[in-house]
């Protein structure tokens, strides 16, 4: 597994990307001031995006399948988690654009190449707000443990 949105996973099978390019914007509007630079204040963190881009191979990897299930999902219009292979937690995110180009056409006008690019951009406010404070979830946890034990049950 490259990557997880949800419950589709891009993978050789279905739509391996071979370029993932993260951006986040900080927002910092300034001010005018006279004979002085403009002074910058930081209102927060701006829009976060991740775009994937490759080609695919419908003989040897996914194809126009692993796409059509991608654009159902956007439009749906639901936000979905994605997650890395090694378990990073990025966020939840929506599908902002799916486009393809087809090349290298069979007879019947099937691509033999499918060159493509997702575009997700972040909608959760951070990861705290999305599963709260792991620190009082743990201790929370550790208490009701605790008094479990001391009450004479064996886990």
């Amino acid at each position: 597994m490259m990557l997880a949105l949800g419950m589709f996973v891009f993978m050789r099978q279905t739509l391996p990307y071979q370029s993932i390019r993260h951006d986040t914007d900080y927002n910092w509007p300034s001010n005018k001031r006279i004979g002085k630079r403009n002074a910058f204040q930081f209102t927060g963190p701006g829009d976060e995006t991740i775009t994937l881009t490759g080609a695919l191979y419908p003989e040897l990897t996914g194809g126009t399948l692993s796409l059509t299930a991608l654009r159902l999902m956007a439009a749906g219009g639901r936000s979905w988690p994605l997650l890395d292979g090694y378990g990073l937690i990025y966020g939840m995110y929506v599908i902002k654009n799916v486009s393809e180009t087809g090349s290298s056409l069979y007879p019947d006008g099937s691509p033999r190449k499918i060159d493509f690019t997702v575009t997700l951009t972040r909608v959760d406010e951070s990861l705290v707000a999305m599963f709260g404070d792991l620190k009082e979830q743990v201790i929370t946890l550790v208490n009701k443990a605790t008094g479990m034990l001391g009450a004479g049950n064996v886990l």
